[in-house]
């Protein structure tokens, strides 16, 4: 076990160290532009700057404090509204053409009438990245619950189950595969709904932060916020799947690694 996970990490660092060759012998050999593509050193100067002397921090923390905001409310109502949509007909009459107008909607398009309605703030940010991270587990849930087997439906009928009871013992818990799919798709695109909004409106955040340097041609500094965005993004990943591993306990195959659908 010990050497598997020494294994994870090492093999990584050594194609991460083998790009970083190239990258730097590319540059010198065919004399690329700073403003183009800079030297690894220098991206490493401003991630020394940014992460370690803590002047990218309060940018992190706004994107990270939007994200996380609007992640769990566009979830929190993507469940309720996938559990009405599989389990209630008149929902599925009257209101999902309504979602799918509004899914097929560019987001991006939505953008700055987001910011006029809901200022430049932090609540236009959040609203975007619920929008966005709303879709695929509103789908994964309300495709999760009718896909329950109707022999134990029935079973739990003849036992003289509630229809709640039905829901919450049985069809709520078969769903939960597609629901931890659903949330892990959502954490990828919350980030780029928060970096979204941050580039129409902000004067904080990694998103502004990759926006003004492109103004600037700093392309250091971009490399440096992007790095700061893929490790939320990680982060974020990680935390969904150990957390499907612990609630959805019954996916563990025999070697004892948690089954996601995705």
């Amino acid at each position: 076990m010990l050497r598997r996970n020494l294994a994870n990490v090492v093999y990584p660092m050594i194609t991460l160290v083998v790009l970083i060759i190239i990258w730097t012998v590319s540059i010198r050999l065919f004399k690329v532009p700073n403003y183009i593509l800079p030297e690894p050193m220098a991206v490493l100067r401003q991630l020394h700057k940014g992460y370690i002397l803590g002047d990218y921090w309060p940018h992190v923390l706004f994107t990270l404090q939007n994200t996380a905001i609007g992640y769990f409310f566009g979830c929190s109502i993507a469940i309720v509204f996938g559990a009405l949509l599989a389990e209630s007909r008149n929902f599925d009459r009257f209101v999902y053409p309504f979602i799918i107008a509004l899914q097929s909607m560019p987001k991006v398009a939505l953008a700055p009438l987001i910011i006029v309605w809901f200022g430049f703030g932090m609540l236009s940010k959040v609203v975007m990245v619920a929008l966005i991270c709303f879709f695929p587990l509103f789908i994964n849930t309300s495709v999760g619950i009718k896909q329950t087997p109707q022999p134990l439906i029935d079973m739990m009928k003849v036992f003289s189950a509630s229809r709640l009871e039905i829901f919450f013992r049985l069809k709520l818990r078969a769903a939960m595969g597609h629901i931890f799919a659903g949330l892990q798709i959502g954490v990828v695109l919350s980030l780029i709904g928060a970096v979204v909004a941050e580039f129409v409106a902000s004067t904080k955040g990694l998103g502004y932060l990759v926006s003004t340097s492109q103004a600037n041609f700093d392309v250091a500094t971009m490399f440096a916020a992007l790095v700061g965005l893929i490790a939320i993004g990680i982060t974020g990943t990680q935390l969904v799947r150990l957390f499907h591993g612990i609630v959805v306990f019954w996916e563990s195959n025999s070697s004892g690694e948690t089954v996601v659908s995705e």
